[in-house]
């Protein structure tokens, strides 16, 4: 338990302290008017308040991720907690703020636009597909789930359920920001927390002993922690996913002051949220053997609905049927929103006419192939959302850090957790069965060669924008 407590207490440091720190690095500015007023349209460029967007962002970044994927994490011991806080702290919160940030000073300019500007147009163009996979992927799987839990326990068929999901995601999409996401939203994200929270406070009152970190437990069992927990536990401590929600908020930003508590806030609030479930998980089911027969037995959604039944009673039932249904919903339909506004923005140019028929024009096509993949088995499709997942979430993190050092900032704050998710990026894709299942030392070797080349690469960047830094500071001096 005094882990738990210490982890929790080194997140909200991390957000007290840490999150200070990166916002005066990018300097924030009250006095420049954000996009929600400059650039207002009633649809996407709404001005909302830091608290509402605050919870959207929570609500559309989390779903289940950090509940599922804490879960699974869990698999590794107590060294999850290290990954969750250090990730959370120093990667994904600065991964998060940059991407909403920057976001905001570029007119709510989406992620591939961010990538274009700062690493070049031939990784644009590969992260516009590798983003529209993504969201269309984490559509289609967290679809998949509530519609089977839904036929499950109604009359409803699982045809039945996804036709009407996909009608409230083309509804939710097509409908300003304000109207269904800005109202139910920050409600729904507030669930999200009471019932982290009430979890939290049963599993502690239980009196079951929580696992604390010693050189004997921190990993138990055979799983390799390199680079499968990084992969693994994203949503908690480092996911790509975020940085294509988090233009939405950007676009509905009062002022620059309101980044950090909104999007580090969010992050910090997940990473909570993940290290909750992920005590549950070793705690509940007496260490990671007995949690890895529960998951074998019941799944995800088994594991969390044992959990919340057992510890909250008939309360926690519904909380959890609610959250296995409600939550991965409201993110299958900001990721379908997402999708909509990069394709809107790749095809800008060629189209003219009434926003409101442009919105739908778009949003069809992509909720066809959507509904398509949801009807593929789930644990199949999220298999493949986690590689993808972090190769967009190391490209942020490059993104920022060529932002940062094209403006003479301390680039460290992103170049070093970009260059240590290039390392896990670049050996999983070789490793993984998803992958090319290769021998865990060749994987790793490769992986190692690929991210010497990019921290070569970084270095060569350095130097460039130092001798510029330089050559523009004697231009001035003269």
């Amino acid at each position: 338990m005094v882990t738990f407590f210490a982890a929790l207490v080194l997140l909200i440091l991390g957000y007290i302290f840490y999150s200070k720190f990166i916002e005066r690095v990018f300097a924030v500015d009250d006095q420049t008017p954000t996009p929600a007023y400059a650039q207002k349209d009633d649809i996407d460029f709404v001005p909302m308040s830091w608290w509402k967007g605050n919870l959207i962002q929570l609500l559309n970044i989390a779903g289940l991720g950090p509940i599922y994927g804490a879960v699974a994490g869990a698999l590794y011991g107590p060294v999850a907690f290290i990954w969750i806080v250090i990730g959370c702290i120093f990667a994904g919160g600065v991964h998060d703020y940059f991407s909403g940030m920057m976001s905001m000073r570029h007119g709510g300019a989406q992620f591939p636009s961010l990538v274009g500007r700062y690493l070049g147009k031939h990784i644009k163009v590969f992260i516009n597909g590798l983003s529209l996979v993504l969201m269309l992927l984490v559509a289609a799987a967290f679809t998949a789930g509530p519609a089977q839990l839904i036929s499950q326990i109604s009359p409803v068929s699982f045809i039945t359920a996804l036709v009407i999901i996909f009608a409230y995601y083309i509804l939710a999409t097509v409908l300003p920001v304000n109207r269904v996401i800005g109202r139910i939203y920050p409600f729904l994200g507030g669930i999200l927390l009471f019932m982290a929270v009430a979890v939290a406070a049963a599993l502690i009152l239980s009196g079951k002993p929580m696992p604390n970190l010693t050189f004997s437990n921190l990993h138990p069992g055979e799983l390799p922690i390199w680079p499968l927990l990084m992969v693994t536990i994203s949503c908690g401590a480092i996911s790509g996913f975020h940085c294509t929600q988090s233009p939405i908020i950007a676009r509905t930003m009062k002022k620059e002051t309101d980044g950090r508590r909104i999007f580090y806030g969010a992050m910090v609030i997940e990473g909570v949220i993940a290290l909750i479930w992920a005590a549950a998980g070793m705690t509940f089911f007496n260490g990671t053997y007995g949690l890895q027969e529960a998951l074998a037995a019941g799944g995800p959604s088994g594991v969390v609905n044992e959990i919340s039944t057992s510890l909250l009673g008939t309360m926690g039932g519904v909380l959890a049927i609610f959250g296995v249904i409600i939550l991965p919903i409201t993110t299958g339909d900001t990721a379908l929103r997402s999708s909509r506004m990069i394709v809107t923005d790749l095809f800008s140019k060629f189209f003219n006419m009434d926003g409101k028929v442009k919105i739908l024009l778009i949003t069809v096509p992509l909720a066809i192939p959507t509904f398509y993949m949801a009807t593929i088995d789930y644990t199949f499709l999220w298999r493949y959302v986690g590689w993808t997942n972090q190769v967009v979430a190391t490209v942020m993190l490059w993104t920022a850090t060529m932002y940062l050092l094209k403006n003479y900032k301390f680039h460290w704050i992103s170049g070093v957790p970009a260059t240590f998710m290039t390392g896990v990026v670049s050996m999983y894709i070789f490793y993984a069965p998803e992958g090319l299942n290769m021998d865990y030392q060749i994987s790793a070797i490769i992986g190692s060669c690929i991210t010497v080349a990019v921290v070569v690469w970084y270095a060569t960047q350095i130097l460039k924008y130092r001798h510029q830094k330089q050559a523009a500071s004697d231009f001035t001096a003269v």
